[in-house]
């Protein structure tokens, strides 16, 4: 009986199996019906089949692994004798209230399907579409950092620092400027603008062939908790890649203990060391969204970054004047958000009722109280 049963017919094989199954289990009774015999010569078969109620649980639990496994054409002989390579486009899902219904094989998903695979292939995709366009920037005696291609003319977005002389050094290197690509192509590069207070450089490479370019995203798009990957060279290994997520959107230059002129700087976990600088910072979507600069040196986990639309504006400053022009006013200014309002407030009850605006702490001419 089995052995007729045991042909190359998927479903029929699978349906053998599991009588086997809870035969074994003790379970069930086999008979033919009334229309057929199971040794007929030609006629269809039709198998009724009994199940007690615990092995109706037996197979339950045991119906979606046949029907995964014991269904493919390569467990089964075909007439001829050989293996089957072709698979049935369809299997017959054997329901236990005794209805059956056909699913395609193709809706079903076999493959991973947990949210950390998909983060990890987007991660994977954005690493790949900024990638090509990183690039490594040494220079002879002095520090090296990372870069990154922002326009087919050869233009290369980095930090000041990457290309200054020496370390904490805010004059440019009179020494030659080389750049690395991914793929290997190795070019001398020249320093066309730096601004050691935004720690914003822009480098020129000229290339025969096409160059890769990344694209420009949008850093007021960013929240706390959005996913950004870095990208550079870390300790002058190339093509590194880490991935974190962003802790502050707007951290002040005055929060960080930095002087000079205030800025305000994204706030990552992504993993970046020395050479890091000037490096990348990008979004899931493949877009540069910031260039990292800085990190905690008495603590893990905090990266700072300049946000991608100040440094377009730096840029466009660069084009315009060959500089960054700095308007000052002789003013000192301190933007009041609901925690300093309700101190300032706190302190004198005389303080306007403002949700928000600039508290001026310093004016020309008057004297600071």
């Amino acid at each position: 009986m089995f052995r007729r049963l045991l042909t190359w017919s998927p479903r029929r094989s699978a349906a053998t199996g599991l009588v086997a199954l809870t035969a074994l289990n003790g379970g069930a009774a086999l008979a033919p019906s009334s229309s057929a015999t199971l040794d007929g010569p030609s006629c269809p078969t039709n198998v009724v089949i009994s199940i007690s109620a615990p092995s109706r649980q037996f197979l339950s639990s045991m119906s979606d692994l046949f029907l995964r496994d014991f269904t493919r054409s390569y467990f089964f002989s075909t007439p001829s004798g050989g293996y089957s390579t072709s698979r049935s486009s369809t299997a017959r899902t054997i329901l236990l209230s005794g209805s059956s219904k056909e699913t395609s094989r193709e809706n079903r998903d076999d493959g991973p399907s947990s949210p950390g695979c998909t983060q990890s292939d987007t991660t994977a995709k954005a690493a790949a579409a900024a990638g090509p366009a990183v690039v490594h920037i040494s220079v002879a005696q002095g520090p090296s950092g990372s870069g990154t291609i922002i326009d087919p003319d050869g233009t290369i977005l980095t930090s000041a620092n990457c290309v200054a002389e020496s370390l904490n050094s805010r004059k440019v290197s009179e020494s030659k400027i080389g750049v690395t690509l991914q793929d290997g192509r190795e070019f001398e590069g020249t320093v066309v603008n730096a601004d050691f207070l935004s720690d914003i450089a822009t480098v020129k490479i000229q290339s025969e062939t096409p160059l890769p370019v990344a694209r420009i995203g949008s850093s007021s798009k960013l929240r706390p908790g959005d996913k950004v990957i870095a990208l550079g060279s870390p300790q002058a290994l190339q093509n590194a890649i880490t991935s974190g997520i962003v802790s502050c959107t707007d951290r002040d230059s005055i929060d960080m203990g930095l002087g000079g002129v205030r800025g305000q700087y994204l706030q990552t976990d992504c993993a970046t060391n020395r050479g890091s600088s000037g490096g990348p910072l990008v979004n899931l979507d493949g877009e540069v969204v910031g260039v990292n600069i800085l990190k905690s040196a008495v603590a893990d986990g905090m990266s700072f970054a300049v946000p991608i639309d100040i440094v377009m504006k730096i840029i466009e400053q660069f084009e315009k004047n060959g500089r960054v022009v700095r308007p000052r006013l002789g003013m000192k200014v301190r933007d009041l958000n609901e925690r300093r309002i309700a101190r300032l407030k706190k302190k004198n009850a005389c303080f306007p009722d403002v949700s928000k605006g600039v508290l001026v702490r310093k004016a020309p001419g008057k004297k600071k109280n």
